[in-house]
């Protein structure tokens, strides 16, 4: 929570070269003794052990820490034109490590206009000055390339300024989103701050019955537990071995895609034979691939008998007697197909009870990083088989990258949609972030096998979006309505699980105060403006078509921040307001705009109920501050109600900066205080620096 950031030191000042500008490890904990630690550390605390650096001798990490970590990979694409100013303006004028970064561009492929063009070449430049690996456009997706070229590789920590990094899980790694700032400090540096997150232990159980796949489990996760009950945690899957064994790769990878949406920061399945297979079949393809080009029987860098071999003799597991924060339990037999929405993740059910609404579609999209691998159109292939998409339905698809789309073509599968109708785009991330061809006008329905199906993303924030698998949403393309393929088992009953806390240790010291610095403001007035909605995501605060025009200044910001979610907002706010939304505030995708654009309206500091992980990253990284308070934020719904999407409240608050409260007059002229986390030195010194940026710049 930003109550324990605030709390604890973020960062510490320290004297710093060229090689090490980004602040070292401050942990929260006494020194543990080695045999305290090694009995209880689990998988994501082990593979964070690899990476962390700067640790006293025998010092084994836990949930909680703040670490320095030297991430094994970090990919930046389309957004790397926006860290490559970045970079410049901290000073930074070469890499720390050339091999450590990746650029990969799959987001606007569709652009073909000269400015974005010229966009796409400036940055394989950059990349081709300072020896980066490079994948243009139509190679793919970044993530699905990380996983195919093995940057993504089992028991590594690498991280991606994307929210989906989480995706790498599925093969094993422990894959974390970071944002732009980060970014460029890893360039320079190598190196970039992380907090240990809570860790939830998934248990799986059973199997999955016919027609049911990773997807359908994902959409169950998010539609049972939707009370943020694994908000800014990290996963970890478990199960037996016929549990596992019979859940694929690729759903694997599905799953821990969208533990983004379910509120995590990681979703990490264990490394076992399917993992083995999979990199030996990769291997073997990627030496086929290097025989066709003529280079004989060349290895390939990250994916080759030594580093499988190494993954067979040094397994790592979570230790027998981990500790977590939270077990889930879910019964895979018991689960059904399960569609989410419309509009939101946390809305799920099962495809029983939508079949019934008869609900007509106008487009369907089998496209994105979660669900646009081979296995994905070979099932949705298998549905379209001689039939044709439904007349007035437009079905899109796009693989996840030039080497799936290789192998469907091989199979015949890709035939077979292209036959069906669909209407191919490249290989991307396309109309899944709102960009390019296919958008949902106002008040059209659509199916997708995408990730997100928050308001307004996929295009006209009137019109309705729901997910599903790739089957289900193939099926629907020819019926013209939600459906499910003939012989799917379905049910409308319910899942079988359970949610158990395990580690309700909180941390204390409520009424902890801290020293303010110089120049930083010990008091922040403002009246209190109301955006109540939980689960509040980025594409409402700053939309997708946004994101990626770097020629958006802070004055174009102002003008659009909110607009997917109230598009009066900006009428509505004033300089110096204190911001208030709900919980889990800021949820969805990486991009710092989110924070920015808020920034943009003169709002110094934010409240809400939660934030999300994400969210509360960019914050700090970019000087807007963030308290927690569900009291403040319950209060107001009761009080002040939920009619309005933006409501100017009449609630003063007067926010004491070192003794951690706000106090608040209400409309009545009643006074009540809140009690928050401090604001410690460490969030004042990056305020004060205007962001990581300007801090890291002043210390080189």
């Amino acid at each position: 929570m930003i109550l324990s950031l605030a709390r604890t030191p973020l960062l510490r000042t320290v004297s710093v070269s060229t090689s090490r500008i980004v602040p070292t490890v401050i942990t929260r904990r006494c020194l543990a003794t080695t045999t305290d630690a090694k009995d209880t550390q689990n998988l994501v605390e082990k593979i964070v052990q690899k990476y962390a650096l700067d640790l006293p001798e025998g010092y084994l990490v836990k949930s909680g820490d703040y670490v320095t970590i030297r991430p094994h990979h970090v990919l930046t694409h389309d957004n790397t034109g926006a860290v490559i100013p970045k970079f410049k303006s901290i000073g930074a004028t070469k890499f720390n490590n050339p091999r450590q970064p990746v650029f990969a561009l799959d987001h606007d492929v569709q652009n073909k206009s000269e400015k974005n063009i010229e966009k796409y070449r400036k940055i394989e430049q950059f990349g081709k000055d300072h020896k980066v690996d490079f994948y243009p456009a139509g190679r793919g997706i970044g993530h699905q390339i990380m996983i195919e070229e093995g940057y993504a590789f089992p028991y590594t920590l690498t991280v991606a300024s994307d929210s989906h990094s989480n995706m790498y899980g599925g093969i094993g790694a422990l894959g974390t989103p970071v944002v732009r700032t980060d970014a460029a400090a890893i360039w320079a540096t190598g190196r970039t701050w992380w907090q240990i997150p809570p860790v939830v232990k998934v248990d799986l159980q059973g199997t999955l019955p016919a027609g049911v796949t990773g997807k359908d489990v994902i959409i169950t996760l998010c539609g049972l537990f939707n009370k943020d009950e694994v908000l800014n945690t990290a996963i970890e899957f478990h199960g037996s071995e016929e549990t596992m064994k019979a859940i694929s790769l690729e759903d694997r990878l599905a799953i821990a895609n969208m533990t983004t949406e379910w509120g995590a920061l990681a979703g990490v399945f264990p490394v076992d034979d399917l993992t083995i297979e999979y990199l030996q079949k990769r291997q073997k393809r990627l030496e086929l691939e290097q025989f066709e080009k003529g280079n004989g029987s060349a290895s390939h860098p990250r994916i080759n008998d030594q580093t499988i071999q190494e993954l067979v003799n040094n397994p790592i597991k979570a230790s027998p007697n981990a500790t977590y924060a939270k077990r889930l339990t879910l019964d895979l037999s018991t689960l059904s197909p399960h569609i989410s929405g419309p509009n939101s993740v946390k809305v799920a059910n099962t495809l029983a009870a939508l079949e019934k609404e008869d609900i007509a579609i106008n487009k369907a999209y089998l496209v994105s990083c979660v669900n646009s691998r081979a296995g994905d159109l070979r099932q949705a292939a298998a549905v379209m088989k001689g039939k044709k998409v439904k007349e007035g339905v437009e079905f899109y698809i796009a693989a996840a990258s030039s080497e799936v789309q290789k192998e469907v073509v091989e199979s015949g599968d890709w035939d077979v949609l292209v036959n069906a109708g669909a209407k191919v785009l490249p290989a991307g991330c396309g109309p899944c972030v709102g960009l390019g061809t296919g958008l949902l006008k106002d008040g059209e329905v659509g199916i997708s096998a995408t990730n997100r199906n928050f308001k307004g993303r996929m295009g006209s924030p009137s019109a309705k979006a729901y997910l599903a698998s790739p089957a289900v949403v193939a099926a629907s393309a020819i019926a013209g309505k939600i459906v499910g393929p003939n012989g799917t088992t379905q049910s409308t009953a319910e899942p079988k699980f359970t949610i158990e806390t395990l580690n309700t240790n909180k941390e204390d010291d409520d009424s902890s105060s801290t020293e303010v610095l110089p120049n930083f403001p010990s008091t922040i007035k403002g009246e209190l403006l109301f955006c109540h909605a939980d689960n509040l995501n980025t594409d409402g605060i700053y939309p997708g078509k946004y994101t990626y025009n770097d020629d958006m200044t802070t004055d174009d910001m102002r003008k659009v921040v909110m607009e997917n979610y109230d598009p009066k907002f900006v009428d509505i706010v004033k300089n110096s307001d204190v911001l208030v939304g709900g919980f889990n505030f800021g949820t969805g995708s990486s991009r710092e705009q989110a924070a920015t654009a808020i920034k943009s309206r003169g709002i110094t500091i934010m409240i809400a109920g939660s934030f999300s992980d994400i969210f509360k990253r960019n914050s700090i990284n970019n000087a807007l501050l963030l308290l927690e308070s569900p009291e403040l934020v319950n209060d107001l719904k009761n009080n002040v109600g939920t009619s309005d999407l933006t409501k100017r409240t009449g609630w003063n608050a007067e926010i004491k900066v070192g003794e951690g409260k706000v106090i608040v007059k209400q409309a009545d002229g009643s006074e009540k205080v809140y009690k928050v986390g401090v604001l410690g030195k460490s969030v004042q010194e990056l305020w004060l620096d205007g962001g990581l940026e300007g801090w890291v710049k002043q210390r080189l």
